[in-house]
């Protein structure tokens, strides 16, 4: 990972991304925001969002006593620095902060003191001098949640760094969120391209992105996602469920960030939806069990195998949400918890009514 990461990076961090840079994203974050009526009241729902910024701690330690800043460091992440130190990063630390560990000396020394490192912890903190606007999405997501799930329990968030290593958010043992702040640096970021990551999935790498994932991760705890004997129709469905979650937790994000679509691709998707359907159903593609197939519908890509190069890679999230939309039209008194317990996907679609026009 580090001499990757060291032929990748280099240290101009420091003056490409500018102060105007991050308010132009902020501003694109907060114009993401739907306008809709009817949402339920959630002001009375208390939330407390209990967070932390281990990628400015590591920053912060003296690289003379890294053992000690990592003595430290283990109170205020119990759960969570060694699964970081040695699983994510892969270290090798175990729990060893001493200096003399050659882990320390050669593998997390040189992380905290290498130029283009910490020209990487640089350019976060410029970019996230502060994480008070994706606090607030949070804290109102949870809201929401908890007025359809009164009992779940608001997870820690932990924000973070591994280097590029693609990890945007994920759940640690159901009680930790982990949001990679080095995953949103914006799709002009240069150094996404060095490191492999395709043009086309650049587009989510900006912070309007981050609730939605985080929520993505929520739900995929508690409902992930069967793979194994699916049709593209099921796969369909449980995507769309997952939107269908998506949209009444996270109401105030776009569409497009949910989906992780450009706003082009989904307005492309709103003008030709029976199209869409009738491509399927023609290519009698619904239960297909093919996974090489399926996979090119429901993940991200450059574009739809078959379809028009407008089309989003992973439209069949887009349909499968559609469906579920016309299923909760045609059974309104179907609570949240309802919806998203398992049922016969050909059963759904039948008792859904879909029709595009």
């Amino acid at each position: 990972m580090i001499s990757m990461l060291k032929s990748a990076i280099t240290g101009f961090f420091t003056h490409i991304f500018t102060g105007v840079w991050v308010g132009l994203l902020i501003i694109t974050m907060l114009s993401s925001c739907n306008n809709q009526d009817h949402l339920p009241d959630v002001s009375n729902i208390h939330v407390t969002l209990n967070t932390a910024r281990l990628d400015r701690d590591l920053a912060a330690i003296d690289t003379n006593h890294v053992g000690a800043g990592l003595q430290s460091l283990k109170a205020k992440y119990p759960d969570f620095l060694n699964f970081y130190l040695d699983t994510l990063m892969g270290f090798g630390i175990y729990d060893n902060f001493t200096d003399t560990n050659k882990a320390i000396r050669e593998g997390l020394r040189v992380f905290l003191t290498y130029k283009d490192y910490r020209g990487l912890f640089d350019t976060i903190n410029k970019h996230f001098p502060d994480t008070k606007d994706i606090d607030n999405q949070l804290t109102k997501g949870f809201q929401y949640l908890r007025y359809y799930d009164s009992s779940f329990t608001v997870p820690r968030i932990i924000y973070f760094s591994t280097g590029l290593d693609r990890r945007s958010a994920f759940n640690y043992e159901g009680r930790i969120i982990c949001i990679g702040l080095d995953m949103y640096l914006g799709e002009q970021y240069p150094y996404y391209a060095s490191v492999g990551i395709p043009d086309y999935q650049k587009k989510s790498l900006q912070p309007l992105y981050i609730a939605p994932n985080v929520f993505k991760v929520i739900h995929q705890i508690s409902h992930p996602f069967e793979m194994e004997g699916k049709t593209l129709l099921d796969m369909m469905i449980q995507k769309g469920k997952e939107q269908y979650f998506l949209s009444k937790v996270i109401p105030f994000c776009h569409d497009s960030a949910r989906l992780g679509f450009t706003k082009k691709q989904l307005d492309w998707c709103v003008a030709n939806e029976s199209m869409i359907y009738n491509f399927f159903v023609k290519e009698k593609f619904l239960y297909e069990t093919n996974w090489q197939l399926i996979l090119r519908y429901v993940n991200d890509g450059p574009t739809a195998t078959g379809m028009p190069a407008e089309s989003p890679g992973n439209i069949g999230t887009w349909l499968g949400w559609q469906i579920v939309k016309a299923y909760m039209n045609q059974h309104p008194s179907v609570t949240l918890q309802e919806l998203l317990k398992d049922k016969d996907a050909q059963a759904f679609l039948t008792e859904s009514k879909y029709k595009p026009l």
